[in-house]
């Protein structure tokens, strides 16, 4: 960044204090015009233009002041790559959240944190933590999973990576679980609920220093995030101290300038709609207070003296983007975000010496499938299909053939003379991501749910259009398109294995006891064919375990109701719902198979007492039982006897992956902080350690009958 004299000085401070000082003073030199322009997008309007048909072709930039010296923000999305020109594509979010690995997720944000400076962006808004409270949700690929623990870290990974380059963004604060009606539903919540379920991976985000949030679409207990003072005012910055600034969501993240700059929005995004000219007015009227304004000014400019010497600048260039170091990375992620869901009579891994001729089926075998259409679109250079994937890595000594299943006669003869059979079956962009009306509905951007009659003059529902792209799903199941086709395939060949593409859990029952092998491979980035192709030859033993429960049928989930507009959070969804009802899930909460065996023992504590302030140690030890090397996912939940609150059977505490080679054993060994075991009081507006009984369990997923246990207590201070 090029900075002028004035704001250089508050770059070089030594300390926070003495930066801060510094701002001060240069606020105190800015006009009204000035500070709120720091407030305000203000990307120019050929840029706009260009940017309605291609979203994010250039950033949104904001706030340049070249009197004082003060750099612009300059803004690119995610999550699965930098959504500039034609970056690397990595693994949908959801299939990163599968590989329940922080440290691999850091060095996928460094890459990204590269390849935004490198195309002109210091500012990513690409840590996407919504909790997926149902599926079926539209935008569930741009989030890690279902649990807060496991979002905070996995979040916390990629923060580490991408702020060694640029700001980065956590997003949608909070309660964004919806997707058609996220302009609109205003989401009903208690306090705890909101506390401990859909707010703390956004305070694991504060902790690590995160420079900014982005606020949700959606109304909480009726007001709008945007304009929310409890959310951005009260626990944001005063409750949590966060030091950083808050954007809107862009065009409609905020509806009220006057209730949005008193509530904590610090920048309008991407261009000025209620801010500019409208906030100086509201300025001059007293309706907004001048030191309001100088608070949002010093936070924005806090975090640009912050990060303007960030980073190497040798490190970033052009080649840089896309580059071979960081396809193989994201070859290296799709590996290992990949779920290996069933694996009957040992179906899985294809060895090249047995099988002669394979057929793969489905359309979607010899299409490039990324994800969203919409603001996280990436455009790599390349992509490799499924298809491609399983010719480039098959050999000279296995036959290859290919049928889109269109063709029946040609389906079954081709199933019949394989010795084995894929069918790539699953979802696209068209079926979900963010929702994009082909034709916009009248009302989408505001409050109306009734439109006038021409005829009558009497109002009627607004009617949605008919036409579009992504949004919430209608069902958890495939196409029957789909299902038929690998039904068939099915019973013309036993040996038959699926490989599933997608950004959620996707219900199997009518066709899953067919098959022998199911693979979840999400949407898997642009080197995602050949790692199908890996693990379906063997060449990488699989070892992702799902961050979300796969339900059975709908009737299992949580009510979900994308038109309604007001819904209520309770305390329960994903394993949690399933472990208070009783439920048995198609796949619970970190499941997934590999292809060696895996054998827990051990679990031991190195206490069995301690006080509020205390943490304890567990250990567990785990030996790989099979023949071939693998990486474990070993998972850490805690259970609540004699709570004098409602509580979970459990919830996950900790985790960690263990690389075991054959016959060798390993422990894994964390600590878990009493503090981390309370509860919110919503009475007396804090979090409350009970000297209760707690249960530790330990295992490879959320399964009650495969955990390993042992107790211990709090007692005292």
């Amino acid at each position: 960044m090029k900075t002028g004299n004035r704001f250089d000085v508050a770059i070089n401070c030594g300390n926070e204090s003495e930066r801060d000082r510094v701002i001060r003073e240069i606020i105190s030199e800015m006009t009204l015009d000035e500070k709120i322009a720091q407030m305000s997008g203000n990307t120019n309007r050929l840029k706009q233009v260009i940017m309605v048909p291609r979203y994010n072709y250039f950033t949104w930039d904001s706030g340049e002041n070249k009197r004082l010296g003060i750099p612009p923000i300059k803004f690119t999305d995610g999550p699965h790559g930098v959504a500039i020109n034609h970056s690397t594509c990595f693994t949908v979010s959801m299939g990163r959240g599968a590989t329940w690995d922080p440290e691999l997720e850091r060095r996928v944000g460094y890459a990204m944190g590269v390849e935004s400076r490198s195309q002109g962006a210091n500012y990513f808004g690409g840590v996407c933590i919504n909790v997926l409270r149902h599926p079926a949700n539209g935008r569930a690929q741009e989030s890690f999973g279902e649990d807060p623990y496991h979002l905070g870290a996995m979040a916390v990974g990629m923060i580490g990576g991408l702020q060694k380059h640029v700001m980065a963004c956590a997003k949608h604060f909070a309660c964004n679980s919806i997707e058609n009606s996220r302009f609109f539903v205003s989401v009903k919540i208690d306090e705890r609920t909101l506390r401990e379920i859909y707010l703390p991976h956004f305070k694991k985000c504060v902790d690590a220093g995160v420079a900014s949030f982005m606020n949700a679409y959606n109304r909480l207990n009726r007001v709008y995030c945007g304009h929310n003072s409890r959310l951005l005012r009260d626990i944001l910055k005063n409750d949590w101290k966060f030091d950083g600034f808050v954007i809107s969501d862009f065009l409609t993240g905020i509806r009220d300038g006057k209730a949005a700059a008193n509530a904590g929005c610090d920048i309008e995004m991407p261009i000025t709609w209620r801010y500019g000219k409208k906030l100086k007015k509201l300025v001059l009227r007293g309706e907004v207070a001048e030191e309001t304004v100088n608070e949002s000014v010093l936070r924005i400019l806090r975090q640009k003296a912050r990060f303007a010497k960030v980073g190497n600048p040798a490190e970033y260039d052009s080649k840089k983007v896309a580059c071979r170091e960081h396809a193989e990375l994201a070859l290296e992620v799709a590996r290992k975000s990949m779920v290996l869901l069933k694996n009957e009579n040992s179906a899985l891994p294809l060895r090249r010496s047995e099988v002669k001729t394979i057929a793969v089926f489905g359309k979607l075998a010899d299409k490039i499938n990324l994800g969203d259409l919409g603001s996280s679109r990436v455009r790599p250079p390349y992509a490799i299909t499924t298809l491609q994937g399983i010719r480039n890595r098959a050999g000279n000594s296995v036959k290859v053939v290919y049928e889109s299943g269109e063709d029946p006669a040609a389906t079954k003869k081709a199933a019949k003379g394989a010795d084995a059979v894929i069918v790539v079956a699953g979802l696209s962009g068209r079926d979900e991501g963010e929702y994009i009306p082909i034709i916009p509905p009248v009302g989408i951007f505001d409050d109306r749910k009734t439109v006038p009659d021409k005829g009558t003059g009497e109002y009627q529902p607004i009617k949605q259009a008919y036409l579009k792209i992504g949004g919430d799903r209608k069902t958890l199941g495939l196409s029957s398109e789909s299902e038929n086709l690998i039904k068939v395939v099915a019973q013309e060949n036993k040996r038959c294995i699926v490989v599933l593409e997608g950004g959620s859990a996707i219900t199997m029952s009518s066709w899953i006891d067919a098959v022998e092998a199911v693979l979840m491979a999400w949407y898997p980035g642009m080197e995602g064919g050949n790692a199908i192709a890996d693990i379906l030859f063997g060449d990488f033993n699989p070892c992702g375990k799902l961050p979300i429960v796969f339900p059975k049928s709908w009737d299992q989930c949580p009510p979900f109701d994308n038109k309604a507009r007001e819904v209520t959070y309770d305390y329960y969804h994903g394993y949690r719902l399933f472990d208070k009802k009783g439920l048995e899930p198609l796949f619970p909460f970190g499941f997934g198979l590999s292809y060696t065996k895996y054998e827990y023992k051990n679990l031991r504590l190195d206490k069995k007492e301690m006080g509020k302030s205390g943490k304890i140690k567990v250990e567990v030890d785990v030996a790989n039982t099979g023949q071939i090397a693998g990486e474990e996912i070993v998972q850490i939940y805690v259970g609540y006897n004699g709570s004098k609150v409602d509580r979970p059977v459990k919830d996950l505490k900790g985790f960690g992956k263990l690389a075991l080679k054959p016959g060798e054993t390993k422990t894994l060994s964390l600590e878990i902080k009493a503090e981390n075991l309370a509860y919110y009081n919503a009475v007396t507006n804090s979090w409350e350690v009970e000297e209760i009984e707690y249960v530790v369990y330990a295992g490879p997923s959320s399964q009650q009958k495969v955990l390993l246990c042992d107790t211990f207590r709090v007692k005292g201070p």
